[in-house]
């Protein structure tokens, strides 16, 4: 008999992994990825197989949470040696990779002292040949400038790192994405395939569009064990798509949690930052279930681990008319490309300045500044996004901060009133050392790295940015607080803490100005 089309399963989801690490900008685009493998996972496995009950018991304390801890139960620790063995056999290319990028950056430390460069060329490692330029800036500090498209097509890139486990939402807080490989489990189906593969996409499309599990089988190249797996728990006869997912009139924004918004007319849908949930049996949020078949635009605002989400991006591909980025500074090692990163894995891109415009049906997207967040890193990849929709000017303003006020003048000069802002208000955020500790080759001492957070707005600085903006109603988003993010968020609240006690501040400040305001938290709806 023939067999019958099927959906993928509403509760489906997908974590795609580098050498068993969660994968994210910083572990996939390159020159990034081989610094954070040499010199923080590595070592970080390393330090657990010293000690796995240390390791365990930090995993499991609250005081800790976010920290980097490896929380894999002492019994397995002979899986993580094995992955130790396995990193320092197989990347040994990307290993000498960092080494060299430590090497060259220490070169020009002590030999660029203003004069000539050429004679430095001959002194770099051989592994960068070729894929660097040394270069002064106007202020006479020297340094190097990664050619990172080349990088890409070098040995410190392998697809060959690239994985995904595929299993059904669990319902509970997975480990924390930065500090945990992923294991083998009898729970999950382990797939050696790369991103950008088509049979993922295939895979996804049938959340709209049924499909046999023969299809599905040769598209991922599964054996016969994998193939019984995924049609046992992976695929339903039943459709999962909520029949209010389109609308046939005026405008609707929904809120799907933490920064990703899903604004819609009949004509068009946009999506920022899509962190969408796939826990179908959850009441209190909107789901992949929710989204609407055809995406027209999906506005990346930086890349931060928390708003350039593979595991939902992966299975949209093949919905979506691009991915809007914004454009990096193209080669400094602390500001990837986002445009790169995403091709690669076989999503459509535009790359965007400054106020550049990207049109879709019956509207535009303005690309406009995003300050601060960043810890003062020189990082150029990052934008806030003015959204023109069904008659409604809409500011997406994500992380940025208000640390200086006049520039929402201009914005405002330039793209006119706000009807509504959505900020976000993480005001104390973590240190640089947190996120950017691999790529760091000189030591930052503790009150240094302390100093510099990854913030966004505090009460004030998001109270001058709705005023510069003229907007009707203002909005923060949830900064961390639905428990369904904790593997990518870690954070912990309580009412005491000085981010909610802001947020507070700001709305009463809005009160006060006859601003509509809101902290947003699991789902919301506007219509119009």
């Amino acid at each position: 008999m023939a067999e019958s089309p099927r959906f993928l399963r509403s509760n489906v989801i997908i974590e795609p992994l580098v050498d068993g690490f969660y994968a994210w900008a910083h572990t996939v685009a390159p020159v990034q990825a081989a610094m954070n493998l040499a010199f923080l996972q590595l070592p970080l496995l390393e330090s657990y197989l010293q000690a796995p009950q240390v390791h365990v018991a930090a995993s499991t304390n609250p005081a800790l949470r976010g920290g980097y801890f490896v929380h894999v139960p002492e019994e397995r620790s002979g899986e993580i040696r094995d992955l130790v063995a396995a990193i320092k056999r197989d990347r040994a290319d990307m290993l000498r990779f960092a080494e060299a990028i430590s090497q060259a950056e220490e070169l020009v430390r002590q030999e660029a002292t203003g004069f000539d460069l050429t004679p430095l060329y001959p002194k770099l490692p051989t592994e960068l040949n070729g894929l660097v330029e040394l270069a002064y800036d106007t202020e006479n500090q020297a340094g190097l400038r990664f050619m990172e498209p080349l990088v890409y097509k070098s040995s410190a890139y392998t697809e060959a790192r690239q994985s995904v486990q595929l299993s059904i939402e669990p319902g509970y807080e997975r480990p924390f994405i930065l500090s945990t490989p992923r294991l083998a489990s009898p729970d999950v189906l382990d797939l050696p395939i790369p991103f950008r593969h088509p049979g993922l996409e295939e895979l996804f499309k049938t959340r709209l569009h049924p499909a046999t599990a023969g299809h599905l089988r040769e598209a991922l190249e599964l054996d016969d064990a994998q193939a019984a797996w995924m049609e046992e728990r992976l695929l339903t006869d039943e459709c999962g798509l909520r029949p209010d997912r389109h609308i046939d009139a005026g405008g609707r924004i929904r809120y799907y949690g933490h920064a990703c918004l899903v604004l819609q007319t009949p004509d068009a849908a946009i999506v920022t930052d899509p962190f969408i949930s796939a826990d179908s049996n959850a009441t209190d949020r909107y789901t992949l279930d929710d989204l609407p078949d055809f995406i027209d635009l999906v506005l990346i605002t930086h890349g931060h681990q928390d708003h350039i989400v593979l595991e939902t991006l992966l299975q949209l591909r093949g919905r979506v008319g691009a991915v809007v980025v914004p454009r990096s500074s193209r080669g400094n090692v602390c500001d990837p490309s986002l445009g790169l990163y995403l091709q690669h894995i076989g999503l459509p891109v535009v790359e965007v300045d400054d106020f550049d415009e990207v049109p879709f049906p019956g509207g535009k997207v303005t690309a406009t500044p995003f300050l601060g967040e960043h810890a003062d890193l020189d990082i150029r990849s990052k934008s806030t996004f003015w959204v023109e929709l069904g008659g409604k000017n809409i500011f997406v303003g994500a992380d940025s901060s208000g640390i200086d006020p006049v520039l929402y003048r201009y914005v405002r000069d330039h793209l006119g009133k706000a009807d509504i802002a959505f900020l976000g208000m993480e005001c104390d955020g973590a240190p640089l050392t947190w996120l950017y500790q691999a790529l760091l080759t000189r030591p930052v001492t503790k009150k240094m790295s302390d100093s510099r957070k990854l913030s966004g707005s505090n009460a004030a600085q998001a109270a001058a940015i709705v005023t510069e903006l003229g907007a009707d109603e203002a909005y923060i988003y949830a900064m961390g607080e639905e428990d369904w993010l904790g593997h990518v968020m870690a954070t912990s609240y309580n009412d005491e803490s000085f981010q909610l006690k802001q947020v507070a501040e700001f709305l009463a400040w809005c009160e006060e100005n006859g601003v509509g305001a809101g902290h947003l938290l699991r789902q919301r709806e506007w219509r119009w």
